[in-house]
């Protein structure tokens, strides 16, 4: 489960954060979590509260934004919807199509005090 190792690594960002801006206490974390990341957002937030038991997230609400998948094709040279990575075009069927969002996952802010 790799959700496991992105969860730690959000504890060290917050972590560090903490240092650097003098804050003790997280209340809540958005992260934004792509569609076509290949994170599983049940498993990164069963893991959320897992790894941030003890420290100074303890406790926080995770707040998920899900990114929907966007792609560029190659033919028409449209944006597209994109469910999965190798998906057609949606308006003229072509393939490939380039991956142009969704892939992301990045923390947002954190509410602290």
């Amino acid at each position: 489960m790799h959700e496991m190792s992105l969860v730690e690594g959000v504890r060290e960002l917050i972590n560090d954060a903490a240092v650097r801006e003098g804050f003790s206490r997280v209340k809540q974390v958005r992260v934004e979590i792509g569609e076509l990341s290949g994170v599983e957002r049940e498993a990164f937030a069963f893991c959320f509260d897992i790894v941030m038991k003890g420290g100074i997230a303890d406790g926080a609400r995770l707040e998920v934004i899900a990114t929907p998948g966007r792609g560029r094709c190659a033919a028409c040279k449209r944006e597209t919807a994109l469910a999965a990575i190798y998906d057609p075009c949606e308006h003229c069927g072509a393939y490939p199509v380039e991956v142009v969002g969704g892939t992301e996952m990045r923390v947002i802010d954190l509410e602290v005090e």
